[in-house]
């Protein structure tokens, strides 16, 4: 019988890996694992203030990922710089503000290892509801804008000649990759929760035939990648976060293998046939 924190992890994990699916599919789409990136790293700055102001910590994560992803938006309108060059002057000045900050809050004790890396065997009750209330409200809005998401990554132009509102629907989905890190920076990790966003994705976008079904494929992978990285965790005594990340890249190593490879793998007694 396993541990009742070890059953709440792998809660957990599903949970993280079903909302990440969907989402990691528009970042790798649209080419923004390093927006993923910068975002992920705003959310120490956002842990850092939130213990300075004495509030909850996943509303200050929230908080200043939002307002750092809104900044980049703001930023690449103007155009006066580069996107890469944006986004590597917000990445690395906010973790690097937020590792100020919390050095010179010498009355608290910080994990850093907790939120850079995360700890999914630490997982509550509470944090159990706020991944499933939470991503449930995440799916959902990213439903509701998932037509005009699609057609501004397919071509923001045509996505304006056909009635949509293809500005909003970017805005509210930097907003939900906010609202998503600050969710499970406490299980994977603000360094790795981009590797849960865009491995998956990756991993699916070659065996799936239309946008819905690589969504779903990328959350299945997703979950095998949970499961095998906390089994994996547990036999051999690795860090949980980084194991779940390994699974996920030899998932996706093996995706590269021809398919008739893969075939065969799957189902070795289809080589002995006439």
């Amino acid at each position: 019988m396993l541990d009742d924190f070890f059953s709440r992890a792998l809660i957990a994990g599903i949970g993280v890996a079903i909302i990440a699916g969907p989402l990691g599919c528009f970042v790798v789409w649209r080419r923004m694992a390093y927006f993923g990136d910068t975002i992920a790293h705003s959310a120490l700055l956002g842990v850092s203030l939130a213990l300075l102001i004495d509030i909850n910590v996943t509303l200050g994560v929230f908080v200043v990922a939002g307002g750092v992803a809104f900044s980049l938006f703001a930023l690449q309108r103007r155009g006066s710089l580069s996107s890469d060059a944006v986004l590597g002057i917000l990445s690395h000045s906010a973790l690097a503000i937020g590792l100020v900050l919390i050095a010179f809050m010498t009355w608290l004790r910080v994990d850093l290892m907790g939120y850079l890396f995360g700890d999914i065997l630490a997982i509550s009750k509470a944090d159990l509801a706020v991944i499933y209330l939470g991503g449930a409200a995440t799916l959902a809005i990213l439903a509701l804008i998932w037509r005009a998401l699609l057609a501004e990554t397919a071509s923001f132009e045509l996505a304006k000649a056909e009635g949509m509102n293809p500005e909003f629907a970017r805005i509210v989905f930097i907003f939900l990759m906010a609202a998503v890190i600050a969710m499970t920076m406490k299980i994977i990790g603000v360094l790795l929760i981009t590797a849960l966003l865009i491995i998956p994705a990756a991993t699916a976008r070659r065996f799936a035939a239309n946008p819905e079904q690589m969504a779903v494929l990328a959350a299945l992978i997703g979950i095998a990648a949970v499961i095998a990285g906390l089994y994996g965790s547990l036999n051999f005594d690795t860090p949980s976060g980084p194991s779940i990340v390994v699974a996920a890249l030899l998932l996706f190593l093996a995706s590269l293998l021809p398919l008739d490879a893969l075939k065969g793998a799957l189902n070795p007694s289809a080589g002995d046939r006439p």
